[in-house]
């Protein structure tokens, strides 16, 4: 029988060697954060889906509407690296759990803070987007934290396919919001979606606090079987050598492109209800909002097979990175294209679905790339990345709005996405690489 021994561990003791789940503790944390992830968008979409209701209540304006959707990407840039940093210092299951109490909160008070501002007409808009700018920051240091807990807590062979299937979370969180949602908001108004999607993200923060973080006080090392130990190359410094990544080209190209495509995917994620509202009013709102995100957790299932399947016969990190970013542009790019150029509702509905799909091979490449890059400081240089990558959330959401009010045109919205996707993969396919810069 095997000896195991209990140790409580701290993590400001793991330097050269550390500890990893074990099979339980990974299945706790896939689910928990997984979980968390779908109620994280579940929050986030709870806006753009509501928008064509409230903004017909509110009297507001396509500029209006895309102040509002824009305004929570100012807040998501400002704290991924620092939510980062933090994480990587301090654990990112405590900076997880205390954001996620806040955009909980905040999505269910959404209601509160819209009629209270309808009250004082002139300071309407810049009131609500004070708090959308709020929740914005608190949901930004959802992802970079957990990349760390990951990176911290998994061998370096497991973290990229683990946090590619967490991503395929924001899928389910899209699907929750689009099918209760939409429920909720054709049978008891708009206000009803943001109080039971703020209940639900503040319950999962009570799972996450009393069920998953409760095993964190003490942990079990089988001393026997040495595969329980995650040997570091190097200790863990505690600041962050952000000249030598600056420096290199492979850092900027995971950086740019992670920003194309994130302009796509934030303009549709922001403005796919609206589009299929003023283009198709005789859609049923849970089909739009629930068909294109079907697509999303079996194409990050695919590309993780891919994957693995290339990585296991020896192609380089790097090329198997480039192949897989470049099936989700030329997908994407062909989907934009025929979407610019069709005006009927079934081939919309199909192209979306490809495009949104097309994000679960970014987030087996690109977005998994920080832990290539920077596997001891990859929750700070993902948060940079992702800092980056949410400029175009709002620059590209209220860019997209003030197109809208001055051309009415959805084929320029799409073709300027498709244009920047080309840019991107350009970039990552001539400077892109794998190779650890420290």
């Amino acid at each position: 029988m095997e000896e195991k021994a209990k140790y409580s561990l701290l993590r400001g003791e793991l330097v050269d060697t550390q500890s990893i789940w074990t099979r339980h503790e990974k299945r706790v944390w896939f689910i928990t954060l997984i979980t968390g992830t779908c109620m994280l968008y579940s929050t986030r979409t709870t806006m753009p889906l509501l928008m064509p209701a409230v903004a017909s209540a509110q009297k507001w304006s396509k500029t209006d509407s895309g102040t509002v959707l824009s305004s929570f990407f100012w807040g998501y840039t400002l704290t991924q690296v620092v939510g980062g940093y933090f994480s990587d210092r301090f654990g990112g299951q405590r900076v997880i759990l205390y954001a996620a109490i806040g955009w909980s909160l905040i999505t269910f008070l959404m209601p509160t803070v819209i009629w209270a501002a309808a009250a004082v007409k002139s300071y309407a808009i810049p009131f609500i987007v004070l708090v959308r700018i709020l929740n914005g920051a608190l949901q930004g240091m959802h992802f970079p934290s957990m990349i760390s807990l990951t990176s911290q807590n998994l061998c370096q062979n497991e973290r990229s396919s683990f946090f590619g299937l967490l991503t395929a979370g924001s899928a389910m969180g899209n699907l929750l919001t689009g099918i209760m949602g939409s429920f909720l908001l054709d049978y008891f108004g708009w206000s009803y979606v943001f109080r039971v999607i703020g209940l639900l993200g503040f319950a999962w923060a009570l799972v996450l606090r009393y069920y998953a973080m409760a095993g964190e006080r003490t942990r079990i090392i089988n001393i026997s079987n040495p595969s329980r130990l995650c040997v570091n190359k190097a200790p863990a410094e505690s600041a962050v050598p952000w000249l030598r990544y600056f420096s290199r080209l492979s850092f900027w190209a995971c950086v740019l492109t992670h920003a194309c495509e994130m302009n796509c995917f934030f303009v549709l994620l922001s403005w796919l209800p609206t589009y299929f509202h003023d283009g198709y009013p005789d859609a049923r709102g849970w089909v739009v909002n629930m068909i294109p995100w079907l697509a999303l957790p079996p194409c990050t299932l695919l590309a993780r097979y891919l994957t693995t399947y290339l990585l296991a016969r020896n192609w380089s990190t790097t090329t198997v990175r480039k192949l897989i970013q470049s099936c989700c542009f030329a997908a994407q790019n062909i989907a934009l294209f025929i979407m610019s150029r069709t005006s009927d509702f079934h081939t919309a509905l199909i192209c979306m679905t490809v495009i949104i799909g097309g994000t679960g091979f970014h987030n087996n490449a690109v977005t998994v790339n920080p832990q290539d890059l920077a596997p001891l400081h990859s929750g700070s240089v993902f948060g940079l990345m992702n800092t980056v990558g949410a400029c175009p959330g709002f620059l590209g959401v209220y860019l997209a709005g003030h197109i809208l009010e001055l051309t009415q045109s959805w084929p320029l919205v799409f073709s300027a996405a498709a244009g920047i996707n080309l840019v991107g993969w350009v970039i990552f396919v001539v400077f892109g690489s794998a190779e650890a810069i420290v």
